[in-house]
């Protein structure tokens, strides 16, 4: 061999350990562990170097965030040093590009930045039971993103769970019930009680809600004093579109009337009539479901959630599909933000 041909070769063997070094360099920039060893869930992704810039970590090594996001369901970013809401949503588009605006809004929200929004603004002495961002719909976010600005003096995390597990933990009985069935959502804007249909759909023109009504496959009906209610049967469960995984997915234990406490029940049906509350659920059919069965359900999620406390700075980083998430009540001043990415659309229930 001559010199210039071993030359040639020792420096295509340096360019390749070169390139061998960058990558591992790249995944020893952070360490892995686990809130919770013998759950595995969620991951927890720590920075090796507080000055480690998150938006370029992340927008270097995307595939391996999929990857992971994919394999736990969950991502815990912790110890990294964020700039805020900009930084947050800088991060997040990093990985997904376009973010998503909340459409067909089921809580109240306040949009804080490009399509950044604070986290559902119920009373701070209630709990919401875990479950898939906007699983009453036709489409849906498949990734979530969750940051810290301020954690609450006492309480206020933001449980999850493991849907993988949680579908194994259901009933087969209660399964094959709902998917025979279906579920059907009925919901009442404009009684003074919860959202108005303005804000719910985030337009004053009737045209408007009544054009996303008719592609959605959901029914309206105008009514006295400026009122809609809507119908609409959605699924049940959602296979993910990537890993085949089934997962319970619907929002039957959040709107049906058994999930409301029993003083406001009570008053509410004082004055309505089952199908004139501001939401409720039903089987597919019209007919009533059981209470005893969602409260199993709600029993189901409670017993998978894993809790942690907020810490200023985490990013948590949810498959829409693969983990729930609910909250728990708190006291003091509390924010946290939310952005959603990748709309998934189900073609079946439309």
């Amino acid at each position: 061999m001559s010199g210039a041909n071993r030359r040639e070769l020792h420096i295509d063997q340096f360019k390749a350990d070169r390139r061998k070094v960058v990558r591992l360099s790249e995944r020893d920039l952070i360490k892995m562990d686990y809130l919770d060893p013998d759950r595995r869930f969620p991951l927890v992704m720590e920075p090796q170097d507080a000055g480690l810039d998150l938006t370029a970590w992340g927008a270097s090594n995307r595939l391996l965030i999929e990857h992971r996001l994919l394999e736990h369901g969950a991502l815990l970013f912790r110890g990294f040093k964020v700039d805020g809401a900009s930084g947050f949503e800088q991060f997040a588009r990093a990985i997904s590009g376009e973010l998503l605006d909340y459409q067909e809004r089921a809580a109240p929200r306040r949009e804080v930045g490009a399509r950044v929004y604070t986290s559902t603004e119920f009373p701070a002495d209630q709990s919401i039971p875990l479950h898939h961002e906007m699983s009453y719909s036709h489409n849906w976010p498949t990734k979530i993103w969750f940051y810290c600005v301020q954690p609450a003096q006492e309480g206020g995390s933001t449980p999850i769970a493991n849907d993988r597990e949680v579908f194994n933990l259901i009933d087969p009985g209660i399964k094959e019930r709902f998917l025979r069935k279906d579920v059907m959502y009925v919901r009442n804007y404009g009684e003074g009680l919860d959202l108005s249909w303005q804000e719910a759909f985030q337009t004053d023109d009737r045209s408007v809600v009544e054009e996303y009504c008719r592609r959605s496959g959901a029914r309206f009906e105008w009514r006295p004093g400026d009122r809609l209610r809507t119908r609409q049967i959605r699924q049940v469960v959602a296979e993910h579109p990537k890993t085949g995984d089934v997962v319970w997915f619907n929002h039957a234990h959040l709107f049906h009337s058994s999930n409301l406490a029993p003083e406001v029940r009570h008053a509410l049906f004082s004055e309505f009539k089952e199908d004139e509350i501001p939401r409720n659920a039903f089987y597919g059919d019209g007919s009533p479901i059981e209470s005893s069965i969602l409260d199993e359900i709600r029993d189901v999620y409670r017993r998978s959630a894993v809790i942690f406390e907020w810490r200023a700075g985490d990013i948590m980083m949810l498959d829409n599909f693969l983990a729930s998430h609910g909250r728990e009540p708190f006291v003091g001043p509390r924010q946290i933000l939310v952005v959603m990415a990748e709309l998934y659309t189900n073609h079946n229930v439309i």
